[in-house]
């Protein structure tokens, strides 16, 4: 028998609409990944529905709905239930209380230092009255990973600031009540291979793949939506002629390329090329049109929604079967986190029930 300790892995979204290709190659093909290996205790998928209401508490119902479309996203790309335990943050109590405790060992300062909250607070215009909840949720996030024993947290370049916020509190609480025995495990980031997949650029060229910036493309659009979205796409404006040499960088259609091409691709669609690289030479020489190119990534992008369109289709008949899913996962979510919570409680001494005699 293997006794060996395995990782446990907590990741999650914040349901503000449906997943799109950012999120597929930013983080769910990763997950499937470790779903594949199988070489983990246990692996838990949050959606993050108490953070998403930390800049949408007017839009609830945007958030409502929007739990029953990000779980179907995840089921339909691939994730089993069987092998992943996916929940819903705010049915889970105990990370409410374990994030008031922890708001204690962190500085209002400190959290507008954290780059990612100053990159989101400009983003949504946040600069003169900022939330409370909002410049907070890195706590909640400490919270949320901690609360499950979580060794590897797969993330975006931008979520870095966020693991080292949380390693930050677990020696902040460990250097205040010395705990006789370990309480929290220090977690590790886990990133996409490539710097293009930690970051995919929306359509526009100018910032990251979001649902906000309405530059995404969606698990969900069909077959026409994602071709008129591949065809828009932000190529090289100097790029007019085909026969002008044309421009790599920047190029969003070459940057889906590289996240997304496999050299198959070429034996199956475009046979007159062995390879990325000898694509991409002729396009900087000349005598490669943005058409081609186009319609070549919109073939690769196809063959990969396809059958998660399919699945989403057959889902989107059983939800009811989801929501009971995602009530039980989150119901044995909150028994986990209860016996952290508990671990915590007794190393701060805050555990009243050991005053009765």
């Amino acid at each position: 028998m293997d006794n060996t300790k395995k990782d446990i892995i907590l990741t999650g979204d914040r349901p503000t609409g449906n997943l799109h290709l950012g999120h597929y190659v930013g983080s769910i093909m990763n997950r499937l990944k470790f779903q594949s290996q199988g070489e983990y205790d246990k692996f838990y998928i949050m959606i993050a529905d108490t953070q998403a209401l930390t800049d949408n508490a007017e839009r609830v119902d945007k958030v409502k709905n929007s739990i029953i479309q990000v779980a179907i996203d995840y089921l339909s790309a691939g994730i089993d239930p069987k092998k992943v335990t996916i929940f819903i943050q705010s049915m889970v109590p105990e990370l409410f209380e374990m994030t008031s405790y922890f708001m204690n060992f962190v500085t209002v300062s400190r959290l507008q230092r954290n780059p990612t909250i100053k990159d989101e607070i400009k983003q949504r215009g946040f600069e003169k009255s900022i939330p409370i909840g909002f410049l907070n949720y890195p706590v909640s996030q400490a919270a949320d990973i901690l609360a499950f024993g979580t060794t590897i947290v797969p993330v975006g370049d931008d979520q870095l600031p966020m693991i080292e916020q949380t390693r930050e509190i677990v020696a902040s609480f460990n250097n205040i009540y010395k705990p006789s025995k370990q309480v929290f495990t220090l977690p590790k980031a886990y990133l996409p291979e490539t710097e293009i997949c930690r970051r995919l650029p929306g359509l526009d060229g100018k910032v990251k793949m979001s649902k906000s910036a309405g530059n995404a493309i969606y698990l969900k659009d069909d077959e026409k939506t994602v071709k008129e979205k591949i065809m828009s796409a932000y190529t090289d404006p100097n790029h007019i002629r085909v026969n002008d040499p044309g421009q790599i960088e920047g190029n969003i259609v070459f940057a889906y390329l590289d996240a997304f091409c496999k050299d198959e691709y070429f034996n199956k669609y475009l046979p007159d090329y062995k390879n990325l690289e000898e694509l991409k030479q002729h396009y900087r020489k000349g005598g490669l049109g943005d058409i081609k190119v186009k319609l070549f990534l919109n073939n690769i992008i196809q063959d990969i929604l396809r059958p998660i369109r399919e699945k989403r289709e057959y889902l989107s008949n059983h939800i009811n079967d989801i929501y009971e899913m995602l009530f039980e996962n989150s119901k044995n979510a909150s028994i986990k986190a209860r016996e952290v919570l508990n671990n915590m409680k007794e190393a701060m001494g805050i555990n009243y029930y050991n005053l009765l005699k």
